[in-house]
């Protein structure tokens, strides 16, 4: 009887592992992209595309594109990079929607294009189709290169170094645009607070996992650029409040009809 009921123990904390295994492998596939969809959202509500910084997705692509082709010299584990290829998908659709709101709202205005070739319109062009031939671009001449190269174990590890610290730097463009503005307003807070415990998670799951270094050594770092960005919003939002009057009475309609009568 014991051992039937020891065996029963056993048999349900191996389900148990596994599911809270195949739980963390969903989450990080996936979890990269819960955070934006907050701010895709807004977005497509509000029709403005003001607070987000569209170099957010540039970085994430960057980074994820450099991790692939890092995977094809350095192997590492198969859910790492499933959430490469999620989150390329995902910020490819955060461009297609910011492209479509800026067209609908720059009528008239002067366009440009990736074929421009000119320095100062960079990742700033008006059509969708721009930034997927600067990605495809990019993507053919970082695999060219890591294929010269594969026979360089120092240049292959410099590579995934390359991808991962680029990712860490992805709330960098955030972090500038709200310095710029001095200001968060149309930034979506839940966004940087999803960042946040995402990249809590994913550096735990990178040390438990014994992820190559890049990994948790980068993601380290991207948790503090998120804890700078949760700065930026308690001191601007502060300010905001301490900027506003809140000693000011409203005139009542009445009021501005009556003066409005004696001037006249």
């Amino acid at each position: 009887m014991d051992e039937t009921a020891a065996a029963a123990v056993d048999g349900g904390l191996h389900v148990f592992l596994w599911l809270v295994s195949w739980v963390a492998t969903v989450a990080i596939v996936v979890g990269g992209v819960v955070p934006f969809m907050p701010q895709y959202s807004r977005i497509r509500r509000s029709q403005s595309a003001e607070g987000f910084s569209t170099h957010v997705c540039l970085v994430l692509l960057l980074a994820n594109i450099l991790r692939i082709i890092f995977w094809f010299g350095h192997e590492f584990e198969f859910p790492l990079l499933m959430q490469s290829v999620v989150m390329i998908f995902a910020m490819i659709l955060m461009i297609h929607l910011c492209t479509t709101v800026h067209a609908s709202s720059d009528i008239g205005t002067k366009h440009h294009h990736f074929s421009d070739l000119q320095l100062r319109d960079f990742w700033c062009w008006s059509r969708f189709v721009d930034y997927i031939q600067c990605i495809f671009v990019f993507s053919l001449l970082a695999t060219v290169i890591a294929f010269l190269l594969r026979s360089s174990p120092i240049c292959i590890e410099a590579i995934g170094f390359l991808a991962l610290f680029t990712e860490a730097m992805l709330g960098a463009p955030q972090l500038y645009h709200n310095y710029h503005k001095h200001s968060t307003e149309g930034m979506s807070v839940p966004m940087v607070l999803m960042w946040t415990s995402g990249d809590t998670f994913k550096t735990a799951y990178f040390l438990i996992r014994s992820a190559p270094m890049q990994f948790w050594l980068c993601g380290a770092l991207q948790m503090c650029v998120d804890v700078a960005i949760l700065v930026q919003v308690c001191y601007y939002g502060l300010s905001a409040h301490q900027s506003t009057p809140h000693n000011v009475v409203p005139l009542s309609r009445s009021s501005i009809t009556e003066d409005s009568t004696k001037t006249l």
